[in-house]
């Protein structure tokens, strides 16, 4: 995801965060900041707010210009969530919701916007989040599994600039949900942790069978192949992170993915996961799936 945002934008931007003017007679549309609450507010970005030679709404327009100044999109992308954190709204829900819809009448035109899914607050790129990636973002978000949203961002931010490294966080993505499974039913993580030896471990505690599914017999070949279909892209999904992902060094000359290739893996990693996860939920209800870190 590439973050250019306009001059509009921006305006919108310093208006949310420093709760505008302080002679306006309107009411501020994001919250409104003192001086030393706007220093807090942009310190951990280390952009400097000038409010000895400014007033808050131009110091804090200042601030943002410096910070698309040097580029970091991390930074951006933190920052432009963090103006429409909910827990600045936690008495003000219906405030926190009037934020968002504020802020993507600009973003929208950078080809952004901001999404809330259970108390998280995450910017996208418009048209570029096909529905198995933003199903399972807003579905980690829900189950506190912060590690698949984390996954996500990275394969998605580097599809473009990085598709090797891409690649691997799209098969860390799907090896996270597995040993999470594995951690929450005290089973042994198998002797070949690889990405199909971990989809192998899981099938069985998850009855990823089609007889054991009790469906009809009209459609239990059809989804045998589905399921079939799904261990197929698994096993390119680890093949190709061997083969071409950023976790080992390549030779000089090395021939790159191409980003089509990398956004494939992450969208096949991505249904996968959510497939795996919505199972796990269907047959163990009442537990919590909890991010279990690489052994």
């Amino acid at each position: 995801m590439r973050i250019r945002l306009s001059d509009q934008t921006l305006d919108a931007l310093a208006l949310v965060i420093s709760g505008g003017s302080q002679q306006s007679a309107e009411p501020p549309i994001g919250v409104y900041r003192a001086g030393w609450q706007l220093v807090d507010f942009f310190r951990p970005f280390r952009a400097e707010v000038d409010l000895k030679s400014l007033s808050r709404l131009p110091a804090t327009r200042q601030a943002l210009n410096y910070l698309v100044f040097i580029d970091d999109q991390d930074q951006l992308q933190s920052l432009i969530e963090r103006a429409a954190d909910p827990r600045d709204f936690v008495r003000e829900e219906q405030k926190c919701a009037a934020v968002i819809d504020y802020l993507n009448e600009y973003l929208a035109y950078d080809d952004l916007k901001l999404e809330l899914a259970n108390r998280h607050v995450r910017l996208v790129q418009i048209n570029q989040t096909p529905a198995a990636v933003a199903a399972l973002s807003a579905m980690a978000a829900g189950i506190d599994f912060d590690t698949a949203g984390r996954d996500i961002a990275r394969a998605l931010k580097a599809a473009e600039e990085d598709p090797e490294i891409a690649v691997t966080a799209a098969c860390a993505l799907v090896e996270s949900v597995c040993r999470s499974i594995l951690a929450e039913l005290d089973l042994q993580l198998p002797a070949k942790q690889d990405l199909g030896g971990l989809y192998r471990a899981v099938r069985g505690p998850l009855g990823l069978e089609a007889t054991k599914e009790g469906l009809s017999s009209e459609i239990v070949n059809d989804v045998r192949s589905v399921l079939s279909g799904l261990v197929t892209s698994i096993q390119g999904i680890g093949a190709l992170r061997t083969h071409a992902g950023g976790a080992h060094g390549k030779e000089r000359g090395f021939k790159r993915i191409d980003p089509r290739i990398a956004k494939l893996a992450i969208h096949s990693a991505s249904a996968v996961a959510l497939f795996l996860i919505e199972t796990w939920q269907l047959r163990y209800p009442d537990r919590s799936l909890p991010y279990s870190p690489k052994a």
